[in-house]
């Protein structure tokens, strides 16, 4: 009975990136409790009467508010990834790196370098031999021979002598 209340909870509380409760978004109406499946609610009388077509109008017009949901809900998760971008990128400092910079190379746990948790985080120094658009950069060791691939600049940072 437990996991039945967390689940009803998960699915009706209104979630803020989108607007909306997940429960709202696929059925198109708000849950009904049980209680309200035994002892009718004002809502459940009024959707019980009506007739045919009434009732066919009624559904044509609850799909229609469906579809209007689903896209108020997709621009509202827009809005709301546009705040957290915008948040984030203020957070951001931007690192500038020149030819010819001294820097140190990150060593990722997948590499053979790194050797336990004593091991060391960073290699190097490097110099920057080029720097590429969108943050790439091309090293070359201290002896003048050129790597041959690129790193992304969030994997160096500048040597301090």
């Amino acid at each position: 009975m437990r996991s039945y209340h967390m689940l009803y909870s998960v699915r009706t509380i209104i979630r803020t990136s989108i607007g909306a409760t997940p429960y709202m978004l696929v059925y198109g109406s708000e849950a009904v409790i049980l209680v309200e499946v035994e002892i009718p609610s004002l809502r459940i009388i009024q959707e019980v009467g009506l007739d045919d077509a009434k009732w066919i109008r009624s559904r044509h017009e609850h799909l229609m508010l469906i579809d209007e949901n689903k896209m108020d809900a997709v621009c509202h998760g827009q809005l709301y990834q546009n705040r957290m971008t915008k948040a984030f990128n203020k957070k951001v400092k931007p690192r500038q790196f020149t030819p010819r910079q001294l820097v140190l190379k990150k060593i990722f746990p997948h590499q053979g370098e790194a050797k336990g948790k004593f091991a060391l985080n960073w290699q190097g120094p490097y110099m920057v031999h080029r720097v590429l658009s969108r943050g790439a950069i091309i090293l070359s060791k201290m002896n003048g021979k050129v790597s041959t691939k690129p790193i992304n600049s969030d994997a160096i940072k500048k040597y301090y002598i």
